[in-house]
């Protein structure tokens, strides 16, 4: 395990009905393979060892025992693997005989977990054969003369990493067991399957395993029966899911006449993580867990150096990395960006808005918002006020572009220059106007912000607010000046993000002359434009030069915000995300920038207009980040200073 990642595996082996010598070896084989893989626990089908299918061979004394000798026998073949390798059995318990999951790892047997929820309707019959593990009277079971635990309502527990098992039918149940196995502590889930194919059940099975995953926050690893269980009437298409906290991670190609392994891995971190900060997760757990005696098994997990690591880790973690998923992302945020603009004008009795456009990314989309929110509202847009105010280092090409998209959306243009009143402003203070400083900076975006305030107040308008949440993140904002608006409908949205929204809308809303300069927006290097242009007219002041790259930054902040991680972990995922792109110096370097800023520059955000939550990243000082303006960034700036 490397940053509290785990390494699993779904293994559905080649199988040949109620012959367990033949099995043992395909279990072994796949077992080594996925040793080889790194993986630290595996997964086996549902009654793996003699085949699901057996029927009533199941009451043959022939097949039980030799079940029993063939696990013993897997076990000393193996005991030289450390991986935690679960399979499926058929068990003797007392007076009774249960589906079992049996545990083992290093050649050693660790216990039994028995099959709750029997499924014994339509083509099912294990009634027939099997007890439900709720009915035994003992918790141990003696083989080859030594005893093993044996219960519903066990945890095998690792360093980080606790394993709960269910099998097959359990997780359809309506509180299925894993459910109160997570609640005593479970992070991983086990699932030994055997079940058959109908058109239309794996797409239903799949949602089961990710919704599991979800209500648990936890890991989900499912394993079921694959060719050579028997065809006589039932068909099993070895399928294969990993899912992680709703997310599926991993699924295995069906119908395959071969053996398969699906391996994945699991951030047991993340899933500690969020249950710490979801105050429903163990609320009145007492009330289903409190008279279930748990036991618990440890057994250990050697720490991976991380090399086998193949884990996709996505570097724009705020963008869905699929056209489908993203046109749908794209839609639901506009959806809510109008919803709350909308809400905002009915309750201030507003017909009229205000939007200070420069030609970037930020105010492009605040204004094609405000755009769309005067349509649903049914208010012309010619109320809406667009104001260009150019500055000191406004250049042609942005200028251009916001009085092209002004026009171009039928909103009013109003272009106010700041260059006079600056110079003013500049010998009222005694400043020499020439030294370009952070109050020769300052005082342009402060500048900007009373003409909109003022403007707004005569119109009777509301000043719509274009910084983004990356900005905000950053404190690349100056205070009191484009800090501030009267509604920040950009305050949930990366800066990553934005990009995407324009250029979205750019290829599936308009066409023409603004989807020309929508992309050119797009296309634009991002800068606030308070530094005069160099010699040829271009923008000489670009952010990502001055405070790194946007796309960097959000990584750090996704991971950071979303996830509570540390900077060795982020480094670690950042390093796999942009191998291509950064080197390791360059990512250690902004990440120092990053904390460094976001520390400091909490005092803005604590004073922040109100805006609308977008997703699960938000820092919002009335619903998600709550902190101290004086924080000490000094734990994790040292921990990035160790980084190597």
């Amino acid at each position: 395990m490397i940053h509290g990642f785990v390494r699993v595996a779904a293994a559905i082996p080649l199988l040949q009905v109620a012959d367990c010598e033949y099995n043992i070896e395909q279990i072994e084989h796949l077992l080594c393979k996925a040793a080889m893989q790194d993986a630290r626990i595996v997964v086996f089908p549902e009654l793996s060892i003699t085949g699901y299918s057996c029927m009533d061979l199941f009451a043959q004394d022939s097949l039980q025992q030799q079940a029993v000798a063939a696990l013993f026998e897997l076990t000393r073949r193996t005991r030289s693997i450390e991986t935690l390798c679960i399979v499926g059995m058929p068990l003797i318990v007392g007076s009774r005989m249960v589906n079992a999951a049996a545990v083992f790892q290093k050649g050693k047997v660790l216990g039994f977990v028995p099959k709750t929820c029997m499924s014994n309707s339509r083509e099912y019959q294990e009634r027939r054969w099997f007890a439900s593990g709720s009915e035994l009277q003992t918790d141990r079971v003696t083989l080859n003369g030594n005893d093993y635990p044996v219960s519903t309502n066990m945890l095998f527990a690792g360093e980080k990493a606790t394993v709960g098992i269910e099998i097959c039918e359990d997780l359809w149940a309506p509180v299925p067991p894993s459910s109160l196995l997570t609640m005593q502590g479970a992070n991983i889930i086990v699932n030994l399957s055997a079940s058959n194919e109908l058109t239309g059940k794996n797409e239903y099975l799949k949602s089961l395993v990710q919704q599991q995953s979800a209500r648990c926050i936890a890991g989900y690893v499912y394993a079921a029966a694959g060719f050579g269980e028997s065809s006589t009437d039932l068909v099993f298409a070895g399928k294969g899911f990993i899912a992680e906290n709703g997310v599926l991670l991993g699924e295995a190609e069906r119908f395959p006449i071969c053996e398969k392994l699906l391996v994945g891995e699991i951030d047991v971190d993340c899933l500690h993580h969020d249950r710490l900060v979801s105050s429903s997760f163990m609320q009145e757990a007492h009330r289903f867990t409190g008279n279930r005696p748990v036991i618990r098994i440890p057994f250990s997990l050697p720490e991976s150096d991380g090399q086998t690591f193949a884990r996709a880790i996505n570097p724009l973690p705020f963008v869905p990395s699929s056209d489908v998923a993203l046109d749908e992302r794209c839609n639901e945020i506009f959806s809510i960006q109008v919803h709350a603009l909308a809400r905002r004008m009915e309750y201030a009795q507003l017909q009229a808005a205000v939007v200070g456009v420069s030609g970037g990314l930020d105010s492009t989309l605040a204004l094609l918002v405000t755009a769309m929110t005067f349509d649903a509202l049914k208010i012309p847009r010619r109320q809406i006020t667009g104001v260009t105010m150019p500055g000191f280092g406004t250049t042609e090409r942005t200028r251009g572009n916001a009085i092209q998209l002004i026009r171009s959306l039928d909103v009013t243009l109003k272009e106010i220059s700041i260059v006079d009143a600056c110079r003013q402003h500049f010998s009222d203070i005694g400043h020499d106007g020439a030294t370009h400083d952070a109050t020769f900076e300052n005082a342009q975006a402060r500048e900007r912000t009373q003409i909109l305030m003022d403007l707004a107040n005569k119109l009777n308008g509301l000043v719509v607010g274009t910084g983004d949440l990356s900005e905000l993140a950053l404190g690349w904002t100056t205070f009191n000046g484009d800090h501030m608006s009267m509604y920040a409908i950009n305050a949930g949205i990366p800066k990553t993000l934005v990009r995407y929204l324009v250029e979205w809308v750019a290829k599936h809303r308009v066409d023409g002359e603004i989807r020309t300069t929508l992309l050119d927006i797009a296309d634009t290097p991002i800068s606030p434009e308070l530094i005069p242009a160099d010699k040829d007219g271009s923008i000489s002041q670009k952010t990502e030069e001055l405070i790194g790259f946007y796309e960097l930054h959000d990584f750090f902040l996704y991971h950071f915000m979303r996830y509570g991680a540390s900077p060795s972990k982020i480094y670690f995922l950042a390093q796999k995300a942009f191998r291509k792109k950064y080197t390791k110096d360059v990512i250690k370097k902004w990440m120092s920038v990053f904390f460094r800023r976001f520390f400091t520059q909490q005092f803005k955000r604590n004073c922040l207009p109100d805006g609308p939550k977008v997703g699960s990243v938000s820092l919002s000082p009335r619903c998600d980040w709550r902190m101290p303006s004086d924080a000490s960034a000094a734990l994790w700036l040292k921990e990035i200073d160790g980084l190597a």
